[in-house]
């Protein structure tokens, strides 16, 4: 769908991960004019800081993608920009600048937790700040995450074995746990990541557990000898192991609370016993009021993530809430911000992306759904006039970026930073180089903290 009167009319797109780049370019090329808003200095979100940094191929590949987006005429770029209700810009403060819609593609930056006693002990982390840790987003990348011996891993999916990865052959702790509530025919990992740590799986523990989960599956139809095959075959494609540590799973075991010693650090999770039920056709997780105690010296909350609520829209089950009825439906789906207070919908905003559904699907899955967010907006305009005011919303944007006293960075400094990230990896004779905080950036670029 395009839009009438190309060039008049004026989108902001929040978030330069891959939703947003994608919808970007859908705006662009349809004639839109198209602020991209980016938290980051760099663009990429997930694809650049969530992918496992020895994924060098798929990293340069999506890289190369983002970067002819970026290229296009239509498009401007800002990063270095915090938008929220605390943050350099607000949404109301953009739709004052003129902007006819604004689509929020921020991806899902809020940390989800359980709600445990001892969440706060040193020693629990939640995934997706190691991920940014060891991918080198800044600030996470100055962080200290202090990493035990012995790991729990709440959750079995691809996240989870991310963090085993690293767990195993970098970090190469002695044991990593994944603690799953539900059983073996459940788990959410892919082959292809279980291969990444397949040679360091312990196949006595996980004969003897499959062995003592088996008749709780049995009971709801799951036969265990199928999640056997299932995991077994990642073995042969599976790289040699680069360390002892012992990968194993503890299946039926629901997190409780996290114990803690007397100098405030991870000493144990206790885990209540579960069984599995059929109820409204879907097998679910009974718990059986048993506990036990896992022995572990770090806990990492692999179990998804949530928007961010301080952002300034409406929040629920983790995502922003979209409008019931749509004016601008796509596939269905509903891609309009919506305040259930007031029952109407927040004013020119648009979601997509983890923003719309958080943490559901990888780069192809955020693709798909940030041009969505676009068709919706380009249909949302359709019916707009264009903009009769000599001066564009981008101009005003840029006169308060301006008056920020911080670096605000564009296209042009990308570039720069590309090449000096180049010249760097040379020099240092390595594949690949990544400054790991935006101080260092900021000097690669001659510039400071204060501009």
């Amino acid at each position: 769908m395009s839009v009438d009167n190309p060039g008049n009319h004026f989108v902001a797109v929040i978030g330069a991960g891959p939703a947003g780049l994608y919808a970007a370019k859908q705006l662009a090329t349809q004639g839109a004019q198209v602020a991209l808003l980016n938290r980051d200095v760099k663009p990429g979100g997930l694809a650049e800081y969530g992918i496992y940094p020895d994924k060098t191929k798929m990293k340069e590949g999506l890289r190369k993608q983002f970067r002819q987006i970026l290229e296009l005429p239509g498009i401007e770029y800002f990063g270095n920009l915090t938008i929220g209700e605390q943050g350099d810009l607000s949404l109301p403060r953009l739709r004052a600048m003129g902007f006819q819609a604004l689509l929020v593609t921020v991806g899902a930056q809020g940390t989800r937790w359980l709600g445990l006693p001892g969440e706060n002990l040193r020693g629990v982390y939640h995934a997706k700040d190691l991920v940014y840790h060891y991918n080198s987003l800044p600030p996470f990348s100055q962080r200290e995450y202090p990493i035990g011996r012995r790991v729990a891993l709440i959750g079995a999916g691809n996240v989870m074995l991310d963090i085993a990865h690293w767990l195993v052959r970098d970090l190469r702790v002695d044991e990593v746990v994944s603690v799953v509530r539900r059983g073996p025919n459940e788990v959410k990992f892919t082959k292809k990541e279980l291969e990444n740590v397949a040679r360091n799986l312990d196949l006595q523990a996980l004969e003897a557990e499959l062995a003592r989960v088996r008749p709780a599956a049995e009971a709801v139809g799951q036969a265990v000898s199928e999640a056997r095959d299932f995991i077994l075959s990642a073995l042969p494609k599976a790289p040699e192991p680069v360390s002892a540590t012992r990968l194993r799973f503890d299946f039926l075991a629901s997190p409780r609370r996290i114990l803690g010693a007397a100098d405030g650090r991870v000493r144990g999770l206790e885990v209540e016993d579960t069984t599995l039920e059929c109820a409204e056709g879907e097998v679910q997780a009974k718990r059986l009021g048993t506990t036990r105690v896992i022995d572990v010296d770090t806990v990492v909350f692999c179990i998804g993530d949530k928007v961010e609520e301080e952002f300034g829209l409406p929040v629920r089950w983790n995502a922003f809430v979209k409008h019931p009825q749509p004016r601008f439906p796509v596939d269905g789906l509903s891609y309009e911000a919506y305040d259930p207070a007031l029952g109407r919908a927040v004013e020119r905003v648009f979601v997509a992306g983890w923003s719309r559904e958080a943490s559901q699907g990888l780069v192809g899955v955020a693709r798909k759904d940030g041009e969505n967010g676009a068709e919706a907006v380009l249909a949302y305009l359709a019916g707009l006039p264009a903009l009769l005011n000599p001066r564009s919303p981008l101009e005003e944007l840029r006169t308060v970026l301006a008056r920020l006293g911080k670096p605000v960075i564009g296209k042009l400094d990308l570039w720069r930073l590309e090449e000096a990230e180049r010249a760097e990896a040379a020099r240092r004779g390595l594949e690949t180089f990544k400054y790991d905080s935006n101080a260092a950036m900021f000097a690669a670029l001659g510039l400071t903290e204060g501009r």
